[in-house]
């Protein structure tokens, strides 16, 4: 998959859904910006805790996401095998899949970064 397309085609369609049903979408927005602005743990730490959701959960897009923003918050891809480590542990075969989904989608924004 080419992840920086695939990230490009979900914002596209997440702009087309925040015009259908803005007041949703502006809430949603609310609730993601509060959530990362408070608490005692970091971005970084918290958007760790989104992916290993997001790979139990298997969405593919919610990845995508917290990949890029992990690594606009300064992650490593060090950090990230931690983080694919325990989502497999405690996801089992399925987790392994799309820990592999959310490698290849770093390795691929990291190259297109330069």
């Amino acid at each position: 998959m080419d992840y920086p397309a695939y990230i490009a085609q979900t914002r596209a369609q997440s702009r087309a859904l925040a015009k259908a049903i803005p007041e949703a979408m502006q809430g949603f927005g609310g609730l993601s910006k509060a959530v990362k602005e408070s608490g005692t743990l970091g971005v970084k730490e918290k958007e760790f805790v989104a992916l290993g959701i997001a790979i139990a959960v298997r969405c593919e897009a919610c990845i995508a996401f917290h990949v890029a923003a992990l690594q606009k918050a300064g992650a490593t891809r060090e950090e990230l095998g931690d983080v694919l480590a325990m989502a497999i542990q405690m996801g089992g075969g399925p987790a392994v899949m799309y820990a592999g989904k959310a490698l290849d989608c770093w390795d691929q924004l990291a190259a297109a970064q330069g």
